[in-house]
């Protein structure tokens, strides 16, 4: 077992997500660490990149924002070393980066500085499956989760190669397209949750969930967690936008990270056995 796949132990783990680095590195800080006092099981930590092509408009701006303010892979993690907080973190990048930041092109002098300064997984949307494999090599030397996505519309052999590779949790898309926080709820959830219920992964669902409610109806529907992104970046948007204090927005994190988490809660207790999922 690993820190992070330990994460879903006790309940149904709330994974939030923040651009690092946005808009600056000292409130980023701040906005990380309101996070898991409002109750992250684990942090998804993204590592800007200026091409994000698995995101929406929301984090698409997030990155520009950080990326204006400096943000590298090697300030990321320095921003890593400094923060202050006991629950595991994954690194959500794009390949590029990784493969490209040692002396020479490969990931692993990326994994190995990555677990130095405590990144416990990875998560890289634009690496298919079938191409994982050196990812997923440095990842077993250095100890560390690769987490993989899987669509509504991942089936069949792909499926099948993305789940004997991935370690830690699964991230499942709750809709087709790209990051967003929704006003509903999609029903493809269910039956991706179906689709993955032979494979002894934690769950985690994401794209699209942005209320307590949501939370808790997947849950309810049978995830192991939820995973919330644009949701949170909008209040460091909204927030940068009407020069707020970093304080007056980590409350807010803190406050919206507790609904998140409390609905999760309550969708644990709602739950109905699901006999695909026993």
């Amino acid at each position: 077992m690993s820190r992070i796949s330990d994460a879903f132990d006790d309940g149904p783990a709330f994974v939030p997500y923040l651009a690092v680095g946005d808009p600056d590195y000292e409130s980023s800080l701040a906005y990380v660490e309101a996070l898991e006092r409002g109750g992250a099981d684990l942090i998804e930590l993204g590592l800007p990149f200026s091409e994000p092509i698995a995101e929406g408009p929301t984090i698409q701006s997030a990155v520009v924002r950080s990326l204006e303010g400096g943000m590298t892979p090697t300030r990321f993690f320095e921003f890593v070393e400094e923060l202050d907080v006991d629950v595991p973190l994954v690194c959500m990048t794009y390949y590029n980066l990784i493969y490209q930041f040692g002396e020479e092109p490969g990931p692993r002098p990326f994994v190995e500085k990555a677990a130095e300064v405590g990144i416990d997984g990875f998560v890289v949307p634009d690496l298919p499956a079938e191409e994982a494999d050196p990812l997923r090599e440095a990842c077993d030397e250095f100890d560390r989760d690769l987490v993989f996505i899987v669509a509504p519309t991942t089936r069949g052999e792909r499926l099948e190669r993305i789940m004997e590779r991935v370690s830690g949790y699964v991230y499942v898309q709750a809709r087709l397209g790209v990051t967003g926080a929704q006003d509903d709820v999609s029903e493809e959830t269910g039956h991706s949750l179906d689709r993955l219920s032979q494979w002894d992964v934690p769950k985690a669902v994401g794209f699209g969930i942005k209320t307590g409610e949501h939370a808790a109806n997947i849950v309810a529907g049978g995830a192991d967690g939820i995973i919330v992104g644009s949701a949170l970046v909008d209040i460091v948007a909204e927030g940068h936008e009407s020069g707020d204090s970093a304080a007056e927005v980590a409350d807010r994190l803190e406050t919206k990270a507790r609904e998140l988490k409390d609905g999760a809660l309550r969708g644990a207790e709602q739950r109905v056995p699901h006999p695909e999922r026993q």
